[in-house]
């Protein structure tokens, strides 16, 4: 009988459920990489945010290729985050706090399909969760939201002196964010 309730135990243990993984992955398209990137290092729980592109179909593009049009990319921000530590529903609270979701030409003085807004859900979950938002936004400000929802795809990093540019330009990426407007039209619509 104790051999059976060990035995018992031993198989039991290697069915317990594992511990949380520490590092999780978002992708979001929030128009320009450089505020999407300083928006979402910011957030607590974030391991890394990346600027790059996703969505389109031209392997390892630059830059100057999204920019021009024709790759299908979006510029967008990977974010590793610790799921221990935030959740994949409040980066997309911040997400969306970041935006305009209403504007289906781009975010703030940066037009064109490369600026548009997306999430990139991973899987079932992200993709409810994201739906979910987009419903409950539209449904709050009786307006059309312009993001769009989307599945898996290939993040491709952005050259090197996209990476951390409002660090590393703080006087240059306040002037850009200052002259588009940006904050004022996210206090306008979020307060």
């Amino acid at each position: 009988m104790k051999r059976a309730a060990a035995l018992a135990l031993i198989v039991a243990a290697g069915f317990a459920p594992a511990e949380s993984p520490r590092r999780a992955e978002a992708i979001f398209a929030m128009g320009c990489f450089w505020s999407a990137e300083a928006a979402m290092e910011k957030q607590p729980g974030v391991i890394t945010a990346v600027s790059g592109f996703a969505g389109g179909h031209v392997k390892n593009p630059t830059y100057r290729q999204v920019t021009r049009g024709g790759t299908g990319h979006l510029e967008a921000v990977r974010v590793v985050y610790d799921p221990r530590r935030t959740s994949y529903a409040k980066l997309l609270d911040a997400f969306w706090h970041n935006i305009d979701p209403f504007d289906p030409a781009g975010q703030f003085c940066d037009k064109g399909a490369a600026y548009q807004t997306a999430v990139f859900a991973a899987n079932a979950d992200q993709r409810t969760l994201a739906e979910g938002d987009k419903a409950r936004i539209g449904k709050r400000f009786g307006k059309r939201v312009a993001t769009d929802i989307r599945g898996a795809a290939t993040f491709y990093p952005a050259e090197a002196y996209h990476q951390d540019f409002a660090k590393r330009n703080a006087r240059h990426y306040g002037a850009y964010r200052s002259g588009c407007g940006q904050d004022r039209r996210l206090k306008a619509i979020w307060g």
